[in-house]
C-alpha cells in the first residue's frame, strides 16, 4: 500500500516510468547483441544513442567514426538502428549483392511534406507505385532520346552563361550565382517550358532561398526523425513550421506552372516539357495505377530541385578547384581550346575529344560529390554483409564522401589529381563503387544522363572562352572552402573571380 501511495505523486511516478524505458532499452540492446552479430559500434549514451557524435557535418563525423571503428559501423540513433558504410567494397555489398533487399526508403518526416506523402522517386518506399513512376522516368522524362532533344536549350544557356560573364570584365563576377542561374535556367526551361531570369522571376520567386531550405530541411539528420513516436519534436525545433512555408512557396509555384500548361490557348512548343509529358501520362494512365496531380507535382519537385543542385554544385566546385589548381587549369584549357580552334563556340559533337575534361569532372565528383551522404535506404529483410547482421527495418547511410577520399581506393586521395582517370576505366556511372556520386543500383539517379550533359558543355565553354584568375590581393589560401550540410552540400561563400574574355 505505502509503494502504491508513493506512485501517486507525480515527480516519484515521472521517475519511476523513465526508469521503466531506461532499463527496457538497455536490456533490449543487450539481448538483441547477444542473439545477432551486429557491425563495430562506438559507445553510447541512454535514449539519445549516438546522436551527440554526428556533428553538424555528418559525412565528416561518419568519416571520423570510420577511421576507428571501420567501414561498416552501427550506430543506435535515437530509436532508430543506423548502419554506415564507408568503404567501395561495402557499398558493392549494399548497392548490387544486396540492392533489392536494401531498396527502400525510410519514410524521413521532412520528406513526406515536401513531396507530396513521399509520392517522388527519391522518397518514395520500393513498391508497385516506384516501380511505376521510377519506369515514367527512365523512359519518358530523362531518357537519352529526350535529354539529346533539349541540346538546343543547352547551346542557348550555356551561350547566356559566357554573355553574363563577359558583361562583368574588367570587374570582379560572382560567378557561383551565375552558375546557379544557368542551372536553373536549364532546368526550368526543360521541365516548364521557360525560364524565370529573364524578368527578374527568379528573384522574386525567391528560388536561390527555396533551393537552399530544401537541400537543409531534407539532409537526414533531424533529431525528430531519429524519434518517431515523438513527432512533437519537430514542432519544438520549428522544423514543422519551416516545411510548411517551403512546401507552401513550391505548391504553388507547381500550381501555377500546371495551370499555364492546361491552358488550351497556350502557345505549343516544338519540343514538349517534363510537365507536359507527365500531364499526357495522367491523362492516358492505366486505372490500376493512376497518377494524381499530387504525384504530378511531387516528381516535378524532383526534377526541378535535383536537376539544378547537381549541375550548380558540381560546376561551382569545378571551377574552384580549377582556380585553386593553375595547372590543372592550363591543361584543360589547351585541351579545350587544341579541339574547338578559333571557333567561338564548343559544340556537343566537341565533348567526346575532351577526355581530359572528363577526368577534371570526375575529380570534381570524387572529391564534390553533390551528395555527400546518399539518401538513406531501408533494409526490408535481414541480411549479412562482410559478415554481419543487418535486420530488417534497419536504415542505411552510404559516405559516398568518404568514399572518394579512401586510401584503399585511392593515392594521395586529398589530392585534385584528374591525371588518376587518364587510361583508368572507373565512371560515374554506378557500375564502380569507388565513384558513386549518382549513386547505384535500383534507387541510382536516373538524371546522369541530363546532369553530365548540362556540366560538360558548360564547362568547355568557360575554360575556351574565359582566362581565369582571383581578384587582386586574393589566393587560394584566401577562399572559404566551408559547406553548408544537406541532402546536397554547396560551398557557402560564392566565387567571385576575375574572367576576362578570349574573344573581343
Amino acid at each position: 500500500m505505502a509503494l502504491l501511495q508513493l506512485l501517486k505523486e507525480p515527480s516519484v511516478l515521472f521517475a519511476f516510468s523513465f526508469l521503466i524505458v531506461l532499463l527496457n532499452f538497455i536490456f533490449r540492446d543487450k539481448l538483441r547483441k547477444t542473439k545477432i552479430k551486429l557491425p563495430p559500434s562506438p559507445p553510447k549514451l541512454p535514449i539519445i544513442g549516438n546522436l551527440h557524435q554526428l556533428g553538424n557535418s555528418p559525412h565528416l563525423s561518419l568519416w571520423s567514426l570510420a577511421e576507428k571503428f571501420g567501414p561498416l559501423i552501427y550506430l543506435q540513433l535515437g530509436h532508430i538502428p543506423t548502419v554506415v558504410v564507408s568503404s567501395a567494397k561495402l557499398a558493392k555489398e549494399v548497392l548490387k549483392t544486396h540492392d533489392l533487399a536494401l531498396s527502400s526508403r525510410p519514410q524521413i518526416f521532412s520528406a513526406k511534406h515536401l513531396f507530396y506523402n513521399c509520392t517522388d522517386v527519391a522518397f518514395s518506399p520500393y513498391g508497385a507505385y516506384w516501380r511505376h513512376i521510377r519506369k515514367i522516368c527512365i523512359l519518358e522524362l530523362l531518357s537519352a532520346k529526350r535529354v539529346q532533344s533539349f541540346s538546343h536549350v543547352r547551346v542557348e544557356e550555356v551561350a547566356r552563361l559566357a554573355h553574363r560573364v563577359a558583361e562583368s570584365y574588367p570587374g570582379t563576377t560572382n560567378l557561383s550565382k551565375l552558375l546557379g542561374l544557368y542551372a536553373n535556367d536549364i532546368l526550368c526551361r526543360v521541365a516548364f517550358g521557360r525560364d524565370f531570369s529573364g524578368g527578374g522571376e527568379y528573384d522574386h520567386h525567391g528560388f536561390q532561398k527555396m533551393l537552399e531550405e530544401y537541400q537543409e530541411l531534407l539532409g537526414g539528420f533531424s533529431i525528430g526523425d531519429f524519434f518517431p513516436s515523438m513527432e512533437f519534436l519537430h514542432t519544438l525545433t520549428g522544423m514543422k513550421s519551416r516545411l510548411q512555408e517551403t512546401f507552401g512557396r513550391f505548391d504553388k509555384l507547381f500550381d501555377q506552372m500546371i495551370t499555364e500548361h492546361q491552358n488550351p490557348k497556350r502557345e505549343k512548343q516544338e519540343h514538349k516539357d517534363l510537365v507536359d509529358v507527365l500531364l499526357d501520362i495522367q491523362k492516358k494512365d492505366s486505372a490500376d495505377m493512376p497518377l494524381t496531380m499530387d504525384n504530378v507535382k511531387a516528381i516535378i519537385l524532383d526534377m526541378f530541385a535535383a536537376g539544378t543542385d547537381t549541375t550548380f554544385i558540381t560546376l561551382d566546385w569545378g571551377m574552384t578547384e580549377l582556380l585553386m589548381n593553375p595547372k590543372v587549369l592550363e591543361k584543360a584549357q589547351a585541351e579545350v581550346r587544341g579541339v574547338v580552334g578559333e571557333r567561338r563556340v564548343v559544340l556537343e559533337s566537341d565533348l567526346h575529344q575532351l577526355d581530359y575534361m572528363k577526368a577534371v569532372i570526375k575529380e570534381i565528383y570524387r572529391l564534390h560529390p553533390a551528395a555527400p551522404v546518399l539518401l538513406p535506404r531501408e533494409s526490408m529483410e535481414d541480411v549479412n554483409i562482410d559478415g554481419y547482421d543487418i535486420p530488417a527495418k534497419t536504415r542505411i547511410f552510404v559516405n559516398a564522401w568518404a568514399i572518394g577520399r579512401d586510401p584503399e581506393s585511392w593515392e594521395n586521395p586529398e589530392m585534385f589529381e584528374p591525371e588518376r582517370f587518364i587510361g583508368s576505366t572507373i565512371d560515374f556511372k554506378g557500375q564502380d563503387f569507388e565513384l558513386i556520386p549518382f549513386g547505384a543500383g535500383r534507387r541510382g539517379c536516373p538524371a546522369i544522363t541530363f546532369s553530365t550533359a548540362s556540366i560538360e558543355l558548360a564547362l568547355a565553354q568557360l575554360l575556351h572562352s574565359f582566362d581565369w584568375e582571383l581578384p587582386a590581393g586574393t589566393t587560394a589560401k584566401d577562399l572559404d572552402l566551408a559547406e553548408a550540410f544537406g541532402i546536397t552540400m554547396h560551398r557557402i561563400a560564392n566565387l567571385i573571380v576575375v574572367a576576362k574574355p578570349r574573344f573581343s
